[in-house]
């Protein structure tokens, strides 16, 4: 059989994550794909592995406006799949146009299908933008012949839209084994003699919630506990404005909350073994990757009680509602005072860690991309014989 890979718009850092783990890791010969095609852009291209039996496509209309890139998907994308003989697509973007026929497609957007989160946009272009994704993702899935969520809240959320899904896998991406190398042990040095560091890595956004954790560490402060915060991840817009705002509120001369922008995933590690405490504040999520590189870490863990958060770090971490900056500080002092909770964290979110793997990750993968496959010429010798 012969796998094509749609990754045309796969520019998210957890669409190219995906994608270079599982063909890192896997080896879809074990499932009978004697070939992976994959087309996307340049950049994508160049970091993902070079294997015999990858074959790596770059488009020139990728590189090109958003409607360059539609069009080339819509109508030039089928053509190359049948001029390889393609056995099965798999669109990495739930946002598909092309028409092809069996596909399996994974959905790894939420914000489209979280009312109260689209609502914070208001009748903006952003907002208009999330309808139009929402109508074009729905349809894509409910014609594709397999669909891939990350875990079962984006499951359950995502088919309250598009109704029950006839043959879908939840499949959780995995996390890259350097992550493991460095971890933490939970055990600090007397914690009044330095500053407990906390760490909070994601781009600005509405629904991360960056100035509310700002705040928190204001009262926390106030409250005589010797705390940092890093923000590391950039941003711009309305989110960066109000968490630019509540920075120069809280701490006008930068003398405890410090800022980075982009952090390349081949840093964040050095960055995680830094940190004393992850804060992740996100409340709305498909697959809250940074808090699995936070979980591998061994890190003592604050976390938000929204979305797929609980599912994912279970009972490894402390609660908090990401809106509430007194709940925030609340979940980090308990974990400040808390020694045995923090050491209890630590080993929790390592064996909880372990199941996001790469290797798994890539295996349930390609397996359902055989079920769906062979569903579908059941289907199509059904439909023939009536």
């Amino acid at each position: 059989m012969i796998l094509g890979i749609n990754a045309s718009r796969a520019r998210s850092g957890g669409a190219k994550a995906h994608l270079i783990g599982i063909l890192t890791e896997g080896d879809p010969a074990r499932y009978g794909f004697r070939e992976v095609h994959v087309w996307s852009y340049p950049e994508l291209l160049n970091v993902l592995p070079d294997r015999p039996w990858l074959i790596k496509h770059s488009p020139a209309e990728l590189t090109g406006s958003i409607f360059r890139q539609v069009w080339w998907e819509r109508f030039s994308l089928p053509k190359e799949l049948r001029a390889i003989d393609c056995s099965i697509l798999f669109n990495v973007d739930a946002g598909s146009v092309c028409r092809f026929s069996p596909v399996v497609t994974m959905s790894q957007d939420m914000l489209a299908y979280e009312p109260g989160e689209m609502s914070r946009y208001g009748l903006s272009k952003a907002y208009i933008r999330l309808i139009l994704l929402r109508f074009i993702q729905a349809r894509s899935m409910k014609r594709s012949d397999g669909v891939i969520f990350l875990t079962n809240y984006a499951s359950r959320i995502i088919q309250g839209v598009t109704g029950k899904l006839q043959h879908l896998s939840v499949i959780p991406h995995g996390v890259g084994e350097v992550y493991r190398q460095t971890i933490s042990s939970g055990e600090w040095p007397d914690v009044r003699g330095r500053t407990i560091r906390c760490l909070y890595v994601s781009n600005a956004a509405m629904y991360k919630h960056q100035w509310v954790v700002v705040r928190a560490i204001g009262e926390l402060r106030k409250c005589g506990y010797n705390v940092s915060l890093l923000l590391a991840g950039g941003g711009a817009g309305k989110a960066q404005r109000m968490l630019d705002d509540a920075i120069n509120q809280i701490d006008p001369l930068r003398e405890f909350i410090d800022t980075i922008g982009f952090v390349p995933h081949d840093k964040l590690p050095g960055l995680l073994t830094k940190a004393d405490i992850f804060v992740f504040a996100s409340s709305c999520e498909n697959m809250p990757n940074t808090l699995l590189e936070g979980m591998a870490s061994g890190l003592p863990i604050a976390c938000s009680n929204r979305g797929p958060m609980p599912e994912v770090l279970a009972d490894g971490g402390v609660y908090f509602d990401p809106e509430d900056a007194i709940s925030i500080a609340d979940a980090v002092k308990q974990i400040i005072d808390d020694s045995t909770l923090r050491a209890t964290i630590v080993q929790r979110v390592k064996k909880l860690s372990d199941k996001y793997s790469w290797s798994r990750c890539a295996s349930e993968t390609f397996s359902f991309m055989v079920e769906s496959y062979e569903n579908w010429i059941i289907k199509k010798k059904f439909s023939f014989k009536q």
